[in-house]
């Protein structure tokens, strides 16, 4: 079995532009859910983007998927955040950061 790719790559759009916006960034799956980190948190610009506007499109090596991404509440939704920043830490061996989870609506055909 292949391993994983250490990448994925998100698509949201603009806030000020409406334009397509396109980063490569680390990712953890965890419960059919894809987990990102912002080391800037509020600051990075695809935050602010996916804040502006949830629907994202994302690609992890020849997978496409359309979805939506959320800021997950360290508050909240304490195990959760334990949990991913433990993902992280051992696929990374960082953790630092704002949490994003990317829900995945549909899977497009390559």
């Amino acid at each position: 079995m292949p391993s994983e790719p250490p990448y994925l790559y998100l698509t949201t759009t603009g806030r000020k532009t409406g334009l397509s916006r396109e980063i490569e960034i680390w990712f953890a799956p965890l419960g059919g859910r894809f987990y990102l980190i912002a080391e800037k948190r509020e600051r990075a610009s695809w935050v602010q983007n996916l804040l502006h506007d949830p629907r994202v499109a994302f690609r992890i090596g020849d997978q496409k998927f359309n979805g939506t991404g959320r800021v997950v509440d360290e508050a909240e939704e304490k195990e959760l955040w334990r949990n991913v920043r433990a993902l992280f830490d051992a696929k990374y061996g960082w953790s630092e950061g704002l949490i994003v989870e990317l829900s995945e609506a549909e899977t497009i055909q390559a």
